[in-house]
C-alpha cells in the first residue's frame, strides 16, 4: 500500500486549530470565573458596581474569543461581507446599548430592563432557528435528540421571553393597562398553547422540519402574551426577574444548540440566579409563583383624587412647616422610598434631605422592602444614583426592628409594602411581609393622593393617629421640605 502525502500546509493549520481551540476554552474558563465572580459581588450595593464591571470584562473576553474561533474555523479565507456584517451587527449593537443606557431615565429602568430581556430572549431563539437551517436537509430527518431537543427548548423558552417581556414592558410604560386583562377563555388558550408548544418539541424530536419549528415559536409567542397580560402592575418587580431567568435559560439551550461552552455557563448562571431571586420575591409577597403567574391580582395603581379611604377614619393632613418641625427636633428617621419617588425622579432630593438631617447629628436610615418599585432592587439603583450611602440602606428584616425606636419615619410614594391591613386576614395582600412603619413614633407620608395601591386596598396607614399626609410630587414636596429645614438649621 501507498502512503498518503500530508499536505504540510493542511497539518499545519490542523495544528493551529488545535492551539487556538485550546486557548479559547482557557479564556472562555477565566470569563466564566469573571461572571462567578461578578454576579457574587453583586449581592450587597457596596460592591455591586464592581461585579457589574467584572462581568462585563468577562463578557469582553467571551466575546472576542468567540470572533477568534469563528476566524479559525474559516480558515484563512475569511468571507468579506459576513465579517462586514457581524462588524455591523455588533457595533450596532453596541452604540444602542451605550444609548440607551444613558438616555434612560431611572424611573424608565424596569422598561429597559424587559426590552433588554426580549432581546436576549430573541436572540437566543434565533441562533436556534439559524443552526437548525443550516443543518437541516432538503430530505429531512437525521438529527439526534442531543440537538434537536435544545433547538426546541431554545425557540420554545427565548420566544415566550420575547412576546412575555414585550407585554411587560408596555405594561411598565403605560402602553398597556398595569390592571390584570383576561377575556374569556384566556386561561385556555394559555394552557392550549402550553400544549401545542411541548407537543411541537415532540414532534420536532421525531421528524425535524421547518413546520414544527413555526408550531413551537407560534404556540410560545401566544403563551408569552397571554402569561403576563392577566398580571397587575404590583407583580410586575416578580415578573420581570422570572423573565431575566427565562432568558438566561434560553441562552443556555442555545449553548447547547452550537456547542458553546461560555454560553451554556452564563446562561445557567443568569437562569439559576435569576429563578432564586424570583422566588425570594415571591416569598416578600407571601404568594407562590404560581399564584403569581395565574394573575388576576389588584386592580392597577389608584393615583385618584384627594379623598378619604373608603373604610373610614379620618386622615390628617400637614404642610412642610410641620414636617421640618418634626425632623429638626428627631433624633432618628426612617425614609421609606416607594414607586412615587421614582416616579417624580426624586431620588436626588431623597438623598439630600437625609445628608442634610445626617449632618445636624440625626441617624438616618432608608428602608428598603423587595419588591418596592418596578423591578428588583429598583430602590437600591435610584438610592445609589443619589449618592446615599450604602451603610444608610437597610433590608426589610434588617430595618424591621429600627422602627421602635424611630422618631419620624418619612414614607415617600410608597403603599402597599406599608400597609398595615397585610396583618389581617381576609384581603389580598394578607400575610405579605410588610416594613413596620406604623411602629414608629411619627410617620410622614409624601404622596400625591390617598389612592390606593396596585393592590386595591386603601392603606389604612393613613388614617393612623400618628400619621400626617403631606400631599404633594415627591419632587415638589421634598425640595419645598428641605428650603424650610434648612432655615431651622441655619
Amino acid at each position: 500500500m501507498v502512503a498518503m502525502a500530508v499536505d504540510p500546509l493542511t497539518e499545519v493549520v490542523a495544528t493551529n486549530l488545535s492551539a487556538t481551540r485550546t486557548i479559547v476554552e482557557i479564556v472562555y474558563l477565566l470569563a466564566a470565573v469573571g461572571f462567578v465572580m461578578g454576579l457574587h459581588l453583586m449581592r450587597s450595593p457596596a460592591t455591586a458596581r464592581k461585579g457589574n464591571l467584572l462581568s462585563a470584562a468577562g463578557m469582553t473576553l467571551a466575546v472576542a474569543m468567540t470572533v477568534v474561533l469563528l476566524l479559525g474555523n474559516d480558515g484563512y479565507e475569511v468571507s468579506t461581507w459576513g465579517w462586514i456584517a457581524v462588524g455591523a451587527g455588533a457595533l450596532v449593537g453596541a452604540l444602542a446599548g451605550v444609548v440607551s443606557a444613558l438616555r434612560v431615565q431611572m424611573t424608565d429602568m424596569p422598561q429597559l430592563v424587559s426590552i433588554f430581556n426580549a432581546v436576549g430572549g430573541g436572540a437566543a431563539a434565533l441562533v436556534a432557528f439559524v443552526d437548525f437551517f443550516d443543518r437541516i436537509t432538503p430530505e429531512g430527518g437525521g438529527f439526534e435528540l442531543a440537538f434537536s431537543i435544545p433547538v426546541g427548548l431554545d425557540i420554545l423558552i427565548g420566544t415566550v421571553t420575547f412576546s412575555g417581556s414585550i407585554v411587560a414592558a408596555g405594561k411598565l410604560q403605560g402602553l398597556v393597562s398595569g390592571a390584570p386583562i383576561t377575556f374569556f377563555g384566556s386561561r385556555l388558550l394559555l394552557i392550549g398553547s402550553a400544549l401545542v408548544g411541548f407537543g411541537g418539541i415532540v414532534w420536532l424530536s421525531m421528524d425535524p422540519g421547518i413546520v414544527p419549528l413555526v408550531v413551537v415559536a407560534a404556540a410560545a409567542f401566544v403563551f408569552g402574551i397571554l402569561m403576563v397580560l392577566p398580571i397587575g402592575g404590583a407583580d410586575m418587580p416578580v415578573v420581570v426577574s422570572l423573565l431575566n431567568a427565562f432568558t438566561g435559560l434560553a441562552v443556555a439551550m442555545a449553548g447547547f444548540v452550537v456547542d458553546n461552552t461560555i454560553l451554556i455557563v452564563a446562561g445557567a448562571l443568569v437562569g439559576a440566579s435569576g429563578s432564586i431571586l424570583t422566588k425570594l420575591m415571591a416569598d416578600a409577597m407571601n404568594r407562590s409563583i404560581m399564584s403569581i403567574m395565574v394573575g388576576g391580582y389588584g386592580t392597577g395603581d389608584g393615583g385618584g383624587a384627594v379623598a378619604a379611604p373608603t373604610g373610614g377614619g379620618t386622615v390628617h393632613v400637614i404642610g412642610a412647616e410641620d414636617v421640618a418641625i418634626q425632623l429638626a427636633y428627631a433624633q432618628k428617621v426612617i425614609i421609606v422610598p416607594g414607586y412615587g419617588l421614582a416616579a417624580a425622579q426624586a431620588q436626588r432630593e431623597a438623598g439630600e434631605l437625609g445628608s442634610l438631617l445626617e449632618k445636624h447629628g440625626v441617624t438616618v436610615y432608608y428602608a428598603i422592602h423587595p419588591v418596592a418599585g418596578r423591578m428588583p432592587g429598583h430602590m437600591n439603583v435610584l438610592l445609589a444614583e443619589a449618592d446615599v450611602p450604602y451603610t444608610q440602606l437597610k433590608e426589610m428584616d434588617e430595618v424591621n426592628g429600627e422602627f421602635d425606636s424611630c422618631d419620624v419615619a418619612v414614607v415617600i410614594g410608597a403603599n402597599d409594602v406599608t400597609n398595615p391591613a397585610a396583618r389581617r386576614p381576609g384581603n389580598a395582600i394578607s400575610g405579605m411581609p410588610i416594613l413596620d412603619v406604623d411602629h414608629a413614633k411619627s410617620i410622614v407620608v409624601i404622596k400625591r393622593s390617598l389612592g390606593h395601591g396596585y393592590a386595591g386596598l386603601d392603606n389604612e396607614l393613613y388614617t393612623d393617629p400618628k400619621t400626617g399626609m403631606f400631599l404633594s410630587d415627591a419632587k415638589k414636596g421634598l425640595s419645598e421640605l428641605l428650603k424650610v429645614i434648612g432655615g431651622y438649621f441655619e
